[in-house]
């Protein structure tokens, strides 16, 4: 049956060659948004956990929920040990602590509010690599008296590297404090919003600041992210029964999770339009062949083959049509995106950031198979209807095309 079909295929030449034009074009139209799509929410994901939140959290229990508004309440005394345990881990990069504060920043002129980190510097430099210093430098370990400023806060205060600040915060006593400031450096992340509000310390001029030792949380840099629900489950099985709570990056991001679900619907609906398009497109071609090959299948009907083998031949004829077209999908939408990404596509700021950045074609195995398959199916779906009729035609009708 496999042998007839691949001759009556190489019968119809420029039937074939539109029925194959438009499975390839659709699974390579498949495989392009669905390697762009992963790769927006592949750097989306990136540039958030590069940026402020890495990996894994762990808090003290009800951090999550109130501790913006009292983060002094929060503070975990043994923060440092907790690290240490985190540390050995085989999945951790690196542990950091961060004492989160929040105060008024001035300038001698006007105040600000600000929500502030006391961090481990050196560590924050390495996993902040979507972090960019639009001016001065980075904080360091060794800056005792040194702030590092989000470009919102430089904007509304007038500051720049040098610039002289003070952070006015009540303590976790209830009593007020403030220390002297120098601007080392200006950032900028990949969220807008954090910008305006935040600055960072370093660890031990946070304590100082808020006159006690420890850490509202304690923060992991993984080294892989697929690691990441594996190695959040062995820390929460770990130390969750004593107090704490920990959070992945995805349960911490918001933004993230709204925009994973936005995508994956707009993907959805743009697979559904190509099957579509590739049905209709198919269906059409191979019910105009079908149609012409009437009394074709009327003899064959006439010589002693069942129906049930006429209808199967047109199957097959389209089921090597279908895989053919789909395996030069692939190879034709991997050559695109080879080509395009290679080039890159320059993309403008996300919602709430300030920062652009260049996508290209991901392509996974998933979304490969994803696309060969609609490609597959699309061709056999559209054969059903026409093998069906011309299957159930009467012989003596049939051979009557013939004439």
């Amino acid at each position: 049956m496999f042998q007839l079909a691949l001759r009556n295929i190489s019968r119809h030449k420029l039937r074939v060659a539109m029925t194959l034009a438009a499975i390839v074009f659709g699974v390579a139209g498949l495989m392009l948004s669905g390697g762009f799509v992963k790769d927006v929410l592949h750097q989306l994901g990136e540039a958030t956990i590069h940026s402020q939140l890495a990996h894994v959290q762990v808090f003290k229990k009800g951090f999550y929920e109130q501790g913006s508004r009292s983060p002094e309440k929060y503070i975990m005394d043994d923060a440092r040990s907790i690290a240490d345990f985190i540390a050995r881990m085989p999945e951790a990069k690196a542990v950091m602590r961060r004492l989160q504060f929040s105060g008024l920043l001035n300038n001698g002129k006007a105040d600000w509010a600000v929500i502030g980190e006391g961090v481990e510097a050196s560590k924050e430099n390495e996993l902040g690599t979507f972090m960019k210093v639009l001016d001065g430098r980075a904080l360091q370990d060794d800056d005792e008296d040194g702030i590092f400023v989000g470009a919102g806060v430089a904007q509304a205060l007038d500051l720049k590297p040098g610039s002289n600040v003070t952070i006015l915060l009540n303590t976790s006593e209830g009593a007020l404090n403030t220390l002297e400031f120098r601007v080392v450096g200006i950032f900028e992340s990949f969220s807008k919003e954090f910008d305006e509000r935040s600055v960072r310390i370093s660890l031990a001029a946070a304590e100082r600041l808020l006159g006690r030792e420890g850490a509202n949380s304690v923060v992991v840099e993984l080294k892989r992210t697929e690691d990441t629900v594996q190695a959040a489950n062995l820390i929460r099985g770990k130390i969750e029964g004593l107090g704490y709570e920990v959070h992945t990056w995805t349960e911490l991001s918001d933004f993230y999770a709204k925009s994973v679900e936005l995508y994956r619907t707009q993907f959805g609906v743009l697979q559904w339009i190509v099957l579509i398009m590739v049905l209709l497109s198919v269906f059409n071609t191979v019910n105009m062949s079908v149609f012409e090959r009437v009394g074709e299948f009327g003899t064959l009907m006439a010589l002693g083959n069942t129906r049930t083998y006429v209808f199967w031949l047109v199957i097959a004829e389209n089921a090597v049509l279908g895989l053919l077209g789909a395996i030069v999908g692939v190879l034709f939408g991997g050559i695109l995106a080879f080509a395009i990404s290679g080039v890159g596509i320059p993309m403008p700021p996300p919602p709430n950031s300030n920062l652009g950045y260049t996508a290209s074609i991901r392509l996974l195995p998933d979304t490969v198979l994803m696309a060969f398959i609609v490609g597959l199916l699309a061709t056999l779906g559209a054969a059903l209807l026409p093998a069906r009729r011309v299957s159930r035609t009467p012989i003596i009708d049939a051979l009557r095309y013939n004439i």
